[in-house]
């Protein structure tokens, strides 16, 4: 029987060995995260997966993270860490929709949240991110943009974006778009004293009550240079444990404890130590015109940012 530490360890050499670049998303646990060369949202993870000399890169998270990784990346070896870990929102809609949509309100241009699959990316025309979602709609110079797929990022960025018309299509995060106002106050009446912080694909009921909304590297970077103790956090529940770990002089509660990601959960730190092995996980394979016609999104993506 191993230990944590003992498979820690065995990773740490391994990847040393094979020269393999680990990314961990922030929804990962935490034993995880402490293997991994680089910790972040899903788009700040593909410019370090780029700008990495490893040319193996070994995506632990979910799909779309791992494809973003390869469009940006073409020339390097890219592994998810568990196959069957995907993202509901990122398959909320297909290719065949957006041009239909498109149809239908000819002159929008398509906004789609990065939390997509590469066949999406491939035929919208800027994607964003949750952090950079309301400074790139603003710099556009279309004022008619539809937004896909969450409604609820969406709502917020039309709210800080008030001179642009967003068309939002229904669509969203479950797990973020599960929480109700309701199950909010009752985590703020429970704890009077704490600051109220959510991600914003969060329905609008819990976002208006909160203190603070933002990206997950936007609640952690928040919370680390607040001079308060105590906070409420309104997104996934393993953030929760990492600010434990990242400030343990402040106290941390889950505003509920239905916020947890089974697609993130799916990889373990054994799951890990397959991978670097070479037994485990998936590479990930993209046409070069698939790739080539996703990539003009996050192109724009930047040039807008």
């Amino acid at each position: 029987m191993s230990t944590t530490r003992q498979l820690q360890d065995a990773i740490m050499k391994m990847k040393q060995e094979k020269d393999i670049c680990i990314l961990a998303h922030a929804y990962q646990n935490h034993d995880i995260l402490e293997i991994a060369d680089y910790i972040g949202d899903s788009y700040g993870l593909s410019e370090k997966a780029a700008e990495a000399p490893q040319q193996t890169i070994l995506m632990c998270g979910v799909r779309f993270m791992a494809e973003t990784v390869k469009i940006l990346s073409p020339e390097k070896k890219v592994i998810l860490s568990h196959s069957d870990a995907d993202c509901p929102m990122a398959r909320q809609f297909d290719a065949e929709t957006i041009k239909k949509l498109k149809e239908q309100y000819p002159g929008y241009a398509v906004v789609a949240y990065i939390n997509t699959t590469t066949e999406l990316k491939s035929v919208c025309d800027v994607c964003v991110t949750s952090a950079s979602a309301v400074k790139i709609v603003r710099n556009m110079k279309e004022k008619d943009i539809l937004f896909i797929p969450d409604c609820n990022l969406g709502t917020w960025v039309a709210g800080q974006v008030p001179e642009k018309n967003l068309k939002l299509v229904q669509g969203g995060c479950p797990i973020h778009a599960g929480i109700t106002k309701e199950e909010a106050l009752a985590a703020k009446e429970k704890h009077p004293h704490a600051q109220f912080l959510v991600h914003p694909e969060c329905v609008n009921g819990v976002s208006e009550i909160a203190d603070y909304i933002g990206s997950t590297t936007g609640i952690m970077d928040y919370v680390k240079k607040s001079t308060h103790n105590e906070f409420i956090i309104g997104t996934e529940n393993s953030i929760v444990s990492h600010l434990q770990f990242g400030c343990p002089d402040k106290k941390f509660y889950p505003l509920s404890k239905k916020l947890i990601c089974h697609d993130m959960k799916l990889t373990t730190l054994a799951d890990v130590y397959h991978c670097v092995k070479g037994d485990a996980g998936e590479e990930i394979v993209l046409s070069e015109e698939m790739r080539l016609a996703a990539k003009k999104s996050l192109d724009a993506m930047l040039q807008l940012g």
